[in-house]
């Protein structure tokens, strides 16, 4: 399988036409785009309709549940904040907003929503946890000033070993990767990573 994940997209309808190029020109089988879609909640329209794949989301910290909840059901994609979906033996889970910015949420109730996506792909071949937030603790953190990581992703990934994490947030870190135990951490970023699992 086949996978572009991109995020920090913030209501840029050229850039989501040109992640939606991406996609079709790589022969993309799925997308997940790891939240900041909008800029407030606003510059929704011609964001997403563009990909022809299976489309995966999770909200940012720009944007509210409200607003992903829309643009899922407008654009038959699946929100993962919460919840998880098994594409052949891959299992996919996440959580998106953040703990700052416009939509919030603690880092209790971020570990609770990825235990309990994890808790339906747990018996996978390779599971892929999705978040906007990176883990705390990692070098991608270190290049902002003000945007931070998760104690919550950190101990998710501690606990629930996901093969990979596509995360985004920090700006400053685009496309950086890392491990962190055995899993691949990836800063997807605005230009997006095309990976096959």
């Amino acid at each position: 399988m086949k996978i572009l994940a991109a995020g920090d997209i913030h209501g840029d309808t050229n850039l989501a036409r040109q992640l939606a190029e991406k996609a079709n020109k790589e022969n993309v089988d799925l997308v997940i785009l790891c939240g900041d879609l909008t800029e407030r909640d606003k510059n929704a329209d011609n964001l997403i309709g563009l990909f022809k794949q299976k489309l995966l989301l999770i909200p940012g910290n720009h944007e509210s549940l409200a607003t992903i909840d829309f643009l899922a059901e407008r654009y038959k994609a699946k929100n993962l904040h919460g919840y998880s979906i098994r594409v052949d033996n891959v299992g996919l889970f996440g959580c998106g907003l953040a703990h700052m910015g416009l939509s919030q949420i603690t880092e209790e109730e971020m570990m609770d929503l990825l235990r309990k996506g994890h808790k339906y792909v747990e018996n996978c071949n390779k599971k892929i946890m999705v978040t906007h937030v990176p883990p705390s603790g990692i070098i991608g953190e270190k290049l902002s000033q003000f945007v931070s990581g998760s104690n919550s992703v950190k101990k998710a990934l501690e606990e629930l070993a996901p093969d990979i994490l596509f995360c985004s947030h920090i700006h400053e870190a685009e496309g950086m990767e890392e491990m962190v135990g055995n899993t691949r951490v990836i800063n997807v970023g605005r230009k997006g990573k095309i990976l096959e699992v």
